[in-house]
């Protein structure tokens, strides 16, 4: 989570997005486009700085029942939609950000509302609502870790997410693999040895490649993050 200095810039103004409260199925995810040019999502942290903005790679984006399209970003041990993120002492969304134009701006990318669009011509949602009935799978192209604990061997695994399945339900599980039971590499997405991580007992939480990098290679950032594990 690179940290973006949150003084003045060029660029318009970020605020806040807005807050609209809504029933819970209106926020159901529907379909998903995902993000394939690294837009970021920023957010204030207070616990870690009151001067800055930190930023966070979007995975995908999302459509949800009442029209609205989101931005999801693995977040602790879940997915969270970006309007979800509205606390400053946890997490709060301020906007998105392009680090390749340094652009930041608070609209969906229009590529992606006209993605989703499209989806939810061709792909209707189905009122069945069956729980895990799959109806989107999708590739993690951002680098998610997630982070197991192996209780048998009192050490803990970095799993890279291979990909994401979005059930009628609106539910993501990010699917990693067993390769003891790998044919073939690179493991793909849909391929039969992936498995919902959520199933295993020693899951604790999802990293982005460059924190779970830092924990493979050991040093401070390490240190705190295999305690916060331990003490989880």
């Amino acid at each position: 989570m690179a940290p973006r200095k949150s003084g003045r810039s060029s660029t318009a103004k970020i605020l806040p997005f807005p807050s609209r409260p809504s029933r819970k199925d209106e926020r159901r995810v529907l379909r998903l486009s995902p993000e394939y040019s690294g837009t970021c999502l920023l957010y204030a942290h207070h616990v870690l700085s009151r001067d800055k903005l930190f930023a966070i790679k979007i995975l995908c984006w999302a459509r949800l029942a009442n029209g609205d399209t989101v931005a999801l970003v693995p977040w602790l041990n879940g997915v969270s939609r970006c309007i979800d993120l509205d606390n400053p002492d946890s997490g709060q969304a301020m906007g998105y950000y392009d680090p390749h134009s340094e652009a930041r701006f608070d609209q969906p990318p229009i590529q992606h509302v006209a993605a989703l669009d499209a989806l939810s011509e061709v792909l209707p949602p189905s009122s069945k609502g069956i729980a895990g009935a799959v109806v989107q799978e999708i590739p993690d192209n951002i680098g998610s870790h997630a982070a197991l604990l192996i209780e048998q061997q009192q050490e803990f695994a970095l799993e890279p997410v291979v990909s994401w399945r979005l059930d009628e339900l609106g539910n993501m599980d990010a699917m990693v693999a067993d390769m003891d039971r790998a044919t073939q590499t690179p493991v793909l997405s849909r391929d039969d040895c992936l498995y919902p991580v959520r199933e295993h007992p020693g899951f604790r939480y999802f990293f982005q490649y460059h924190i779970a990098n830092q924990i493979k290679a050991g040093g401070v950032m390490a240190a705190r993050a295999i305690s916060q594990l331990i003490k989880t």
